[in-house]
């Protein structure tokens, strides 16, 4: 499977559908009277309190349009997803959001909250400024005042209560869509040809916008049916392969990777593993559960937890996924990824593992290109 066409999987063509034009769902999902839609930009949202007050979380990846409206806000050197998302808003393409949340991560992700605040008009507007350092009692107690905080202010935002059975049953949710991807990811892995990487990325992707309930209709009887497909086929599907990187919005590499010869078997990704990675132990105070899972999760570059934290990781990965080598895929002008590169480069190289690093923009690199690049460094691992 490509991501083209027809899907005989059950549920591919909804996700692919919804992928096609997010606003227009999230629209659809407004006309079914949500207490509200909240965009979000990062995986370090919180979005257990926002479903827990009635709200649907709804990930915001920037946009394909052509971007004039936000140049007059932003410089040029800005990532293409901050410059993508504030054209989308100037250009009205995202005024079904009730509000918007605006996680402390990058440089370019706090300037897009302010100049958000000062230009865009309608939904409400919420920081949550999570502590950099992940790491002893001092930060775990910081990150749960921040999220009660956020808690608090949800509340008042969107009149609605916020109560800890409603939190635990928010985190049965969520952690039952992290274990099904989880799932997901060991199945890719195990049996790469099953599903597409194309696929797997689309179903992650669509994880972060569709209607939770039916979400969890969805993943079960992807899991099943692939699950029933184990061992069927017999030719290997390919050079097994890691990616890494920051891309939230991140173009189909995998097509080209798969006829090139190889295969993407794992991933150190901002919309892949990073994304669901832990589930939220629960105890007495459901907040403070939350805060755990983010100070033990994989890390983000825009956080710390230790010097070599991020490289073992990554090293990590490519052991458990039996992968030959790693590709990064950069955004452009992303500062926390481009400082991370060389260090994980060179852990690495340390290893003897071969990396390739693609760089792009909101535009792929022509198609052969892209191509002759893939089919050279797969043909030398």
């Amino acid at each position: 499977m490509t991501g083209r066409g027809e899907h005989p999987m059950t549920g591919l063509n909804d996700i692919y559908e919804i992928l096609k034009d997010p606003a227009a769902y999230g629209r659809k999902l407004k006309g079914e009277g949500r207490r509200g839609i909240v965009g979000y930009f990062c995986s370090y949202t919180p979005e257990e309190i926002i479903y827990a007050a009635g709200a649907h979380p709804f990930r915001l990846f920037g946009s394909d349009d052509t971007i004039h409206l936000a140049d007059a806000h932003f410089q040029s050197y800005c990532c293409s997803l901050v410059r993508g998302a504030l054209e989308g808003a100037l250009a009205g393409r995202l005024d079904f959001l009730d509000g918007v949340v605006f996680p402390h991560t990058c440089d370019s992700i706090q300037r897009l909250s302010d100049i958000w605040r000062m230009n865009v008009k309608g939904p409400f507007h919420l920081d949550v400024v999570l502590p950099v350092k992940l790491g002893g009692e001092s930060s775990k107690t910081y990150m749960t005042d921040v999220l009660q905080r956020f808690r608090a202010e949800l509340q008042a935002r969107l009149g609605a209560e916020i109560g800890l059975e409603a939190l635990r049953a928010a985190i049965g949710t969520f952690n039952r869509i992290r274990g099904y991807l989880s799932r997901l990811y060991e199945i890719k892995s195990e049996d790469p040809g099953l599903i597409s990487g194309s696929d797997l990325h689309a179903i992650v992707k669509a994880s972060m916008i569709m209607d939770r309930d039916r979400l969890l209709e969805t993943l079960p009887r992807i899991v099943t049916e692939l699950s029933d497909k184990k061992g069927q086929r017999k030719e290997p599907a390919g050079k097994r392969l890691v990616m890494a990187g920051g891309v939230c919005n991140h173009p189909d590499v995998y097509r080209f990777i798969e006829e090139a010869g190889g295969v993407v078997v794992g991933d150190d990704l901002c919309t892949g593993s990073r994304y669901f990675d832990g589930i939220v132990e629960l105890n007495d105070d459901p907040i403070r559960a939350i805060a755990d899972r983010y100070m033990t999760r994989s890390l983000c570059p825009a956080k710390h937890a230790g010097l070599f934290t991020r490289s073992d990781r990554i090293v990590d990965v490519v052991r458990e996924k039996k992968a030959l080598g790693v590709v990064f895929i950069l955004l452009k002008f992303c500062d926390p990824h481009a400082f991370d590169y060389p260090y994980l480069k060179e852990a690495l190289d340390r290893q003897g593992i071969p990396s390739l690093l693609l760089e792009v923009e909101d535009r792929l690199p022509s198609e052969g290109q892209l191509q002759t690049r893939f089919e050279t460094f797969i043909e030398m691992l």
